[in-house]
């Protein structure tokens, strides 16, 4: 049965102090457009062993569940796989998986890793679970329908542990966990602010040094809606009415990058640019945006791109740059938010033409750099998990 919603991932770790190697691992599995599968695996120790124990549970794992294998059979190939600790002679790594289908069922199973934690409406939201012993492991099994905006949270112990030794002599408590989100949430926060906003928190309780590898992995139901970018004139000028007709029919948001696509938008919707400046939206970096009626976001074209890319790559890592786009009006943040924020699937509508402006050699764009610059961005929002479509005229 097809609906219309989508689920959104994200997740974000930190490294246990001096180690190079996370010995957590995220994996994230997309069938089709109505299954996800996610596990959060933490491996047995730090550093390499356990960032190799993490990386094969959470791959198996995840690989096994996507394709309906039963959690026994799941299990039992872990346990045989799994290389032995030459010191503890055991193969273990915890995790937590999360396997949702048509978008609206979650099934979760647990083994060893704290609590998976769900909000319904910002609020914490208990789960009934199930006990079952397997392989002399006890595995916890729970399944509900969900609804627009649930939040599943799935976290590593070194969430629970931050503190110690530390300000607090317990650890962050799951409670404490649960408090510190609900107070913190908002129906606008993406998977990965979510998640962020976790992991900042214990580095702050870590004071910067953590003492186990630590990690947050969210899933959070969001209502598809569409963005759709126009950006360059296409390389017959008879072709404007017919590419500006396609951007404008397709639903959704609407953002218009570039001088000479603008005039191409105005044309068509019969709407002239207003260019007056907004003092708020200036920066350095930036050129300001214009504004036509009809349009929801009319910005410069490459250098905006540019920067938009910047904001979209550093939220794949580790989302520093958040709180700048987040709260800003220029027209490179304007889009971040719209993309990452608003955005489940993306429609670009790029003109191939060379255009005049960019010829000269003290800009340094040319043709290519555009098209670069556009495959970059929809790679990297089909990593954050966007469904992405190029129309080249």
């Amino acid at each position: 049965m097809i609906n219309n919603l989508y689920i959104d991932a994200g997740s974000v770790s930190l490294n246990k102090h001096k180690e190079e190697l996370c010995g957590d691992n995220v994996e994230i599995v997309r069938e089709k457009d109505d299954m996800v599968v996610a596990v959060l695996a933490d491996g047995l120790g730090s550093g390499v062993k356990a960032n190799i124990l993490s990386i094969l549970t959470s791959k198996i794992i995840s690989t096994l569940i996507a394709n309906d294998i039963n959690i026994y059979t799941c299990i039992k190939t872990i346990a045989s796989i799994l290389p032995i600790c030459s010191v503890r002679k055991i193969a273990y790594s915890t995790f937590s998986a999360v396997k949702i289908s048509n978008n609206e069922i979650a099934e979760i199973i647990e083994f060893d890793n704290p609590q998976v934690i769900v909000l319904r409406n910002g609020k914490y939201f208990p789960l009934d679970r199930t006990s079952t012993k397997i392989e002399d492991k006890i595995i916890y099994t729970s399944k509900f329908r969900l609804e627009l905006n649930d939040t599943i949270i799935m976290i590593s112990d070194g969430v629970v542990y931050a503190g110690v030794g530390f300000d607090l002599n317990f650890g962050w408590q799951r409670d404490d966990v649960i408090k510190y989100i609900e107070n913190k949430y908002s129906s606008t926060f993406t998977a990965k602010t979510i998640a962020s906003i976790v992991t900042d928190k214990c580095n702050q309780l870590y004071e910067n040094t953590p003492g186990d590898d630590t990690t947050c992995c969210v899933l959070k139901v969001l209502e598809k809606k569409s963005v759709n970018i126009l950006i360059g004139p296409p390389i017959n000028k008879e072709d404007d009415e017919k590419m500006a007709r396609l951007f404008f029919a397709k639903g959704g948001k609407h953002i218009v990058c570039g001088g000479t696509t603008a005039a191409i938008a105005s044309r068509f919707l019969h709407a002239p640019i207003d260019s007056s400046i907004d003092l708020k939206q200036l920066t350095k970096d930036v050129p300001p945006i214009s504004h036509i009626e009809g349009v929801d976001l009319v910005t410069e074209g490459v250098v905006t791109i540019n920067k938009v890319l910047f904001y979209i790559n550093d939220y794949l890592k580790n989302n520093e740059y958040y709180y700048y786009w987040i709260g800003s009006d220029d027209g490179a943040s304007q889009i971040t938010r719209l993309l990452i924020q608003d955005a489940t699937d993306i429609n670009f509508y790029v003109g191939k033409a060379i255009n005049p402006a960019h010829q000269n050699p003290d800009l340094k764009i040319d043709f290519s750099i555009k098209m670069k610059l556009i495959e970059e961005l929809t790679k990297g929002l089909e990593r954050i998990g966007k469904k992405t479509t190029v129309s080249y005229f």
